[in-house]
């Protein structure tokens, strides 16, 4: 309502301005109008006593026929003394009577004299002039005229304008409120949306209907809540996923000491239960640090990417891994070229090749192979993390980077697998502005490929 009071007050002082200003030119003109009218009626007169040398009651008489032809309510004649020679109004009685209007007084001084204004619905006019003959003052006329038609006209005038600015206030008035309630209620929705987000409903949606800035702003609002909705379900499926992880380690170590405690049991099968606990709580230990992993990736801002060399990275990464690929009898090997660079952080690529090289070594088959091989193109960094194992089916591949999920779910959890590996390959890739994608490798496996932006750098800025 503050906005329809704004738009009513503005157009309300508009429109006074006009119906006080608009009356006001209209008499501007019709005065100027009139001034100009009766200026001629006297200069016609005037010029009808050029040759006269004297005026008196005899010259003027002969002029009075041409004189009631210019339709003048009143017309007076003063000789250079200003006493009446001729009143049209009071023809009989025109001698030793002085005119001493102001308009005749000027006049005689040599000059023109004009004098409007508007009374009791008429406008009056008077106007008088020298007559001149011989270039000598020998008298003046003064004329006076009362138009009622024009006064007429410029009060229609001014109703007119007067009603025409009432009807056009109401439909301001009007209009305004109509379009502030209907604006009100837009906003007002959207408030008791914002309300309704912020006590948890996430599913509230509002209306995109045209293309002002209130739909701007429902758009933007709806992709917002549209990304919390998201949020709140990726949230609820991880802490009900981590929940159903952490329960089956924990279930078992309760299992396992329960049994200890409740059962005699010789010096070597405690260890071999005793052992389980330990397998249970490095278990635990691992989900954990992943979590903790992906905790960090979530809330921690992104650390300034630099210039990293592949090879020294990916020798890291295979050195500690050779270890577990002797036990399961997988070859590791390393094609990188000692050049190439990528701009990402150390720390990241290596954790990358190590889940990557990890879970190569988890699922491939005895003495099977797992490969590390780098490229230049002219636009990316091409990884490649290829292995032999048994691969992953089509319908699965969409859903191997989401958190918690396992193609084989039972040889997942055999190997100590919680699904949360290749979820921080990929967030970790994606916050260094590459991209991952996994295909079949020819002959059999996975290959995952790993692509980065190409930043061609002087030898100088190498690490």
């Amino acid at each position: 309502m503050r906005y329809a009071a704004a738009y009513i007050l503005i157009t309300s002082g508009v429109l006074l301005f006009l119906n006080i200003s608009a009356p006001i030119m209209i008499r501007k003109l019709t005065y100027t109008a009139q001034r100009n009218a009766i200026l001629d009626k006297a200069q016609l007169i005037v010029s009808t006593f050029s040759n006269s040398s004297r005026l008196d009651a005899e010259v003027v008489r002969d002029a009075t026929q041409s004189i009631n032809d210019l339709h003048t309510t009143r017309v007076v004649f003063t000789d250079a003394g200003a006493y009446c020679i001729y009143d049209s109004l009071d023809a009989e009685n025109n001698q030793e009577r002085l005119i001493l209007y102001p308009e005749v007084t000027m006049a005689l001084d040599g000059k023109d004299a004009v004098y409007i204004r508007y009374e009791d619905g008429v406008i009056i006019t008077k106007a008088a002039m020298p007559i001149v003959a011989y270039n000598r003052i020998i008298g003046a006329v003064y004329l006076l005229e009362r138009d009622a038609d024009q006064a007429a006209l410029i009060d229609s005038l001014q109703k007119m304008f007067f009603w025409i600015s009432v009807g056009l206030e109401l439909l301001v008035i009007a209009v305004s409120i109509l379009f502030s309630a209907l604006f009100s209620h837009r906003i007002r929705g959207l408030f008791l949306s914002v309300r309704k987000l912020h006590g948890g409903d996430y599913s509230v949606r509002l209306p995109e209907r045209g293309h002002d800035e209130v739909s701007q702003l429902s758009a933007a609002f709806n992709k917002l809540a549209k990304r919390l909705d998201q949020s709140e379900q990726v949230r609820k499926q991880f802490v009900s996923n981590a929940s159903h992880e952490l329960k089956t380690p924990l279930a078992s170590i309760k299992l396992l000491t329960d049994s200890i405690l409740q059962n005699d049991m010789d010096q070597g099968t405690m260890r071999e239960f005793v052992a389980d606990v330990g397998n249970e709580a490095d278990r635990l230990t691992r989900l954990s640090a992943k979590l903790l992993e992906l905790t960090r990736l979530d809330s921690q801002p992104h650390e300034e990417k630099e210039l990293t060399i592949i090879r020294p990275v990916a020798d890291r990464v295979l050195r500690m891994l050779t270890p577990v690929a002797r036990t399961q009898q997988i070859r590791l090997n390393l094609d990188c070229p000692e050049d190439i660079v990528v701009l990402a952080t150390a720390d990241d690529l290596y954790q990358i090749l190590f889940n990557l090289v990890e879970n190569g070594i988890k699922y491939n088959t005895s003495g099977g192979e797992v490969w590390i091989r780098a490229s230049v193109t002219a636009d990316s960094i091409i990884i490649a993390v290829e292995d032999t194992g048994l691969g992953i089916p089509d319908s699965e591949k969409p859903h191997i980077f989401e958190r918690f999920y396992r193609v084989d779910k039972a040889r997942s959890r055999k190997a100590g697998g919680a699904g949360l590996g290749l979820s921080i390959v990929y967030d970790m890739v994606v916050r260094n502005d590459g991209s991952v994608t996994v295909t079949d490798r020819e002959g059999g496996g996975s290959c995952f490929r790993l692509s980065f932006p190409n930043h061609p750098t002087p030898e100088e800025e190498l690490p």
